[in-house]
């Protein structure tokens, strides 16, 4: 499981808004340039991240909480989102390759095949997202009483 904490900043329903801050371990790490997770905590500038979680321990606003999520969820969602639509396009870019083979313009169906395969990999990958939902949801494994700053 990974695991992440964050405070409850709003209830909906049985339902819970999570805010979480993103904060990165690169001060920490030898790999500091060259690094993704350092260029994406770079764009965000450490922004505020709020994810809606099924309320399965009682949060209430102000408390402190643990969200969590099975690695294998966060791969199958990673494949499905950024592998399938590479793929398809590359399979159609090939399969517009070989029929269009021996025409002056074979480069141009191939570029067409190529946007087509991908158009259609971001399409299964939308309806197969939409059918997981529930599996890929992230959890709440802790709660901790928090105490809600007052307006001064």
């Amino acid at each position: 499981m990974i695991t992440e904490t964050g405070r409850v900043v709003g209830v909906a329903g049985d339902r819970v808004w999570v805010q979480t801050i993103r904060t990165s371990a690169c001060e920490s790490c030898s790999a500091r340039h060259g690094c993704g997770q350092r260029a994406l905590a770079g764009v965000s500038g450490g922004r505020a991240n709020q994810v809606l979680v099924a309320n399965s321990l009682g949060a209430e606003v102000g408390d402190e909480v643990t969200v969590a999520i099975d690695e294998s969820a966060l791969l199958g969602a990673s494949l499905l989102v950024y592998a399938l639509p590479l793929v398809s396009m590359v399979a159609g870019a090939v399969l517009g390759h070989q029929l269009s083979a021996g025409y002056a313009a074979s480069e141009a169906v191939a570029m067409m095949g190529a946007a087509a395969g991908l158009a259609l990999g971001f399409l299964v990958a939308r309806r197969g997202q939409s059918r997981k939902a529930g599996t890929w949801e992230p959890t709440l494994v802790e709660v901790r009483q928090g105490v809600v700053a007052s307006p001064e």
